[in-house]
């Protein structure tokens, strides 16, 4: 665990782990190239992908290869914002109005106390959600090219003093997350409002690329998509897609995200119909919590795979997440056929067990 290079690079990791051993090393694969149209990310990109599952990275790079095919993915960043959701508790209801009433006449004191705890966020909005006599804030932050986790905790610890100090009514507890928030976590908050950043991806494959690429018909995979996403409804899913998580838990290893955040942005949907070339398959994920710089990105192997992908350090998050939502558009169009053509179980009997 504790290898040479690990030892050489101690100082790297002081920031990121207590009571250090050693590392871990995962095996990291490439999908690529990945051909992108988006607003921030365009172009051709090979995607470090860092996991234990076989059949995983070929499973990706088969997808890349019928969207490369097709012209490439449109992608779109649709919004971001982080969101904290700290509580405060009053003795009534009438209490809690009272204090409501002063934050939304204190928002620009408010926002600018957070805002003296960090050079790159900003505090978007403080939106009061009421239960009794407890009230919600969710403050939702624009954390630059940080997944920025850390960065809305210390400025909403900010807010919640000044506000204890300056409100004219007390409350009797506060807590700096009440778990409103989503942080982590699969929630419909998370899948309608978004936390993070709500991206949006497309291709529409032609029908000749499909057979070529996968063995089988259109009509194939829409049947079984059509009983996936029935079994996504019956069972109660958060959202209704193949596996977002394994290609995003790879990923986000890989680059030194927060690996727990895949929780919550492993949530959200696809699509598939069919269209007048072939067959239109459209993904939504709400939630990428990512970043380019801060966290793990800046450990040495993590940051040799935003180098890979050519994304390290600032003004690239929002290119990364454009391409997270790519990925994950090429993970769901393989699966989605290796399951409807018979493939699943035989690629990982050949891959996983070399048979």
């Amino acid at each position: 665990m504790a290898d040479e290079q690990t030892l050489a690079q101690l100082d790297a990791y002081a920031g990121n782990i207590e009571n250090m051993i050693g590392t871990v090393k995962v095996p990291i694969g490439v999908v690529g190239p990945l051909c992108v149209n988006g607003i921030f990310a365009q172009g051709e990109y090979f995607v470090p992908l860092a996991t234990t599952e076989a059949a995983l990275v070929a499973s990706y790079a088969r997808g890349a290869k019928a969207v490369g095919r097709s012209g490439g993915v449109s992608v779109a960043t649709l919004g971001e914002g982080v969101l904290r959701s700290p509580a405060f508790r009053f003795s009534s209801i009438a209490e809690a109005g009272l204090f409501v009433d002063w934050v939304v006449s204190s928002l620009d004191d408010l926002i600018s106390v957070a805002e003296t705890t960090t050079r790159h966020g900003k505090l978007l909005s403080i939106d009061p959600v009421i239960d009794g006599e407890i009230v919600f804030l969710m403050c939702r932050y624009d954390t630059g090219d940080a997944a920025g986790q850390n960065m809305v905790t210390f400025a909403t610890e900010a807010l919640c003093a000044h506000a204890v100090e300056a409100s004219p009514v007390a409350p009797k507890t506060w807590y700096l997350e009440a778990n409103f928030s989503g942080d982590k976590k699969a929630s419909f908050l998370g899948a309608m409002l978004g936390r993070g950043r709500r991206v949006t991806a497309q291709v529409d494959v032609r029908g000749d690329v499909v057979e070529k690429t996968f063995g089988l018909s259109i009509e194939q995979i829409l049947e079984y998509g059509r009983v996936a996403n029935l079994g996504a409804l019956m069972s109660g899913q958060v959202g209704a897609q193949a596996h977002f998580a394994n290609g995003l838990a790879a990923l986000y290893l890989a680059t030194g995200q927060d690996v727990a955040c895949v929780a919550e942005s492993a949530v959200g949907f696809t699509r598939m119909e069919r269209s007048e070339s072939g067959l239109l398959v459209t993904v939504t994920l709400p939630n990428l919590m990512l970043g380019t710089v801060g966290g793990g990105t800046q450990l040495p192997t993590q940051s040799a795979c935003l180098d890979v992908i050519g994304l390290r350090g600032t003004g690239n998050a929002s290119a990364l997440a454009e391409i997270a939502a790519a990925m994950c558009l090429c993970g769901e169009l393989s699966l989605t056929a290796a399951v409807a053509g018979g493939q699943f179980g035989d690629a990982h009997k050949r891959l996983a067990r070399g048979e």
